[in-house]
């Protein structure tokens, strides 16, 4: 709906690679329905995925011994992280959707994501325990993560050699949205897109295009070790 807005995390190096277009496929889509949409493409950005004491503008809270979850914290509060985290935080923050668009490495999103993850969720932002899971800082945000395989769906599947690719789900889904408290809608899955043809690979597209149109209308996934492992 008009008014929304969308937040897509982006990490691939080549723009006609086909994350990069189901990455455009969801701006024109969203942009089409009125949604205000911001792109961070991490490649180009060239986005730091290390998580470091640059991190941290000014003096450090205990300079004797680095701890970078109390020092990112305690600079959160202060309002002394580094710019470029501050800039995502801002993203985030205004974000009614997420859309996490990547292909699958080793089970796994690729370093540069992961490393967004590490260093843009930070306590105090994203989280303070108690108020995690369903209680963490970003309730009312909802998450996407739509994702290329180079296996099979049947390689994936339960009884397929890779396991179901809802296992892998679990700790990028659950372990690190759920955890932060955003709701997550289903996934969305290209398999194997580089084994299929052309005309399977527009089929992708027009698939994700459709599933966009209707996207504010789906429920969350049970957010319950149930949905991943039963």
């Amino acid at each position: 709906p008009p008014g929304r807005k969308v937040l897509i995390v982006y990490a691939h190096q080549e723009p006609k690679s086909l994350n990069g277009s189901l990455k455009r496929v969801a701006v024109e889509e969203l942009s089409k329905q009125g949604c205000s949409v911001t792109v961070s493409d991490l490649y180009a950005m060239q986005f730091e995925p290390r998580a470091t004491r640059n991190d941290i503008v000014g003096c450090l809270h205990n300079p004797e011994e680095f701890n970078y979850g109390v020092e990112t914290w305690e600079a959160y509060k202060r309002g002394d992280l580094s710019n470029d985290l501050i800039e995502e935080q801002k993203k985030v923050q205004e974000a009614d959707l997420m859309i996490f668009q990547f292909p699958l490495y080793w089970f796994s999103m690729p370093a540069i994501m992961k490393g967004w993850m590490d260093r843009v969720l930070v306590q105090g932002f994203a989280h303070e325990f108690p108020n995690c899971y369903d209680s963490g800082l970003l309730k009312n945000k909802l998450a996407l993560f739509s994702f290329t395989t180079g296996g099979s769906k049947e390689m994936y599947a339960k009884g397929g050699i890779s396991g179901d690719i809802r296992y892998l789900l679990w700790p990028i889904q659950h372990g690190i949205m759920h955890f932060c408290g955003v709701k997550v809608l289903a996934p969305h899955i290209c398999f194997a897109p580089e084994y299929v043809s052309e005309e399977k690979r527009k089929e992708m597209l027009i698939a994700w295009a459709q599933r966009l149109k209707a996207l504010w209308k789906e429920e969350p996934i049970n957010c319950s070790p149930e949905w991943y492992f039963k």
